[in-house]
């Protein structure tokens, strides 16, 4: 039995196709903080008795929103995707194959699942998002979730990489994307700060420009052509927010 995990947060324009890539999963958790638009309204519409909602306070910490997810789940593996996040048919199968096989299922503990960015439909081949690959696929009693933002699932045993992709569509307006650059260096600043992370007035300033340099030279971001280059600049201007937000908060303390 394979559970999947979605965290939600005024999602509305992405539940919908979301779901429908996971509808082949036997159980299917929603952890919800609290959407003020008409996510949750999509998800009952749809009427499938294997979607569950639960709602639940984000607090800025989402380590610990997916463990109440894991919690409250009922298969042996479990899926974690997100709501702009799409499972493509190959990797359906792919899993599905795994977790019926009897031998390879017992062998490893967790899967590495390579994901494909694509903004403004252009799949982003090249750059920070051109070789990504995320532990999203574990047995359930494996593991615990770590970090408040940029969380990581820490799962003990062996450890695989699942061939076939996963499709991610983030960002797909430059409001949007700059809202949740604001909303994640928040998250992340403040955890700096909680474990004492010191920072220096210069490395805001040339922390990102060596990341923009990495991500569009090094990493060849500029193949990826107009859109390679706004993803690099935000990526970089990221970088600036958090460490400028810490040194506020540390001028504060």
């Amino acid at each position: 039995m394979i559970s999947a995990i979605v965290l939600t947060k005024n999602e509305e324009n992405n539940i919908v196709d979301c779901l429908d890539s996971l509808l082949w999963c036997d159980e299917i958790i929603i952890v919800d903080d609290y959407s003020e638009d008409r996510t949750i309204e999509i998800i009952k519409n749809l009427g499938d008795p294997k979607i569950k909602v639960l709602q639940r306070r984000l607090n800025n910490d989402f380590a610990s929103q997916r463990n109440f997810g894991l919690e409250k789940t009922r298969g042996e593996w479990v899926l974690f995707i997100d709501a702009d996040e799409r499972v493509t048919e190959y990797l359906r199968n792919e899993i599905s194959y795994l977790i019926s096989d009897s031998d390879r299922r017992n062998k490893l503990n967790g899967y590495f699942v390579k994901r494909i960015d694509f903004i403004w439909e252009k799949e982003l081949k090249y750059g920070e998002t051109g070789n990504i690959n995320l532990l999203r696929l574990a047995k359930r009693h494996a593991g615990q979730w770590v970090g408040k933002v940029h969380e990581v699932w820490k799962v003990k045993g062996g450890l695989g990489t699942l061939r076939s992709p996963l499709y991610h569509y983030p960002h797909q307006t430059i409001t949007k994307f700059l809202q949740e650059i604001n909303f994640y260096t928040d998250i992340r600043a403040k955890e700096l700060l909680d474990r004492n992370v010191e920072i220096y007035w210069w490395s805001i300033i040339l922390y990102p420009i060596g990341k923009f340099f990495l991500n569009y030279v090094v990493k060849r971001g500029f193949l990826d052509g107009i859109e390679g280059f706004v993803f690099a600049t935000l990526m970089s201007f990221h970088s600036f927010l958090v460490r400028g937000k810490l040194w506020l908060l540390w001028q504060k303390k």
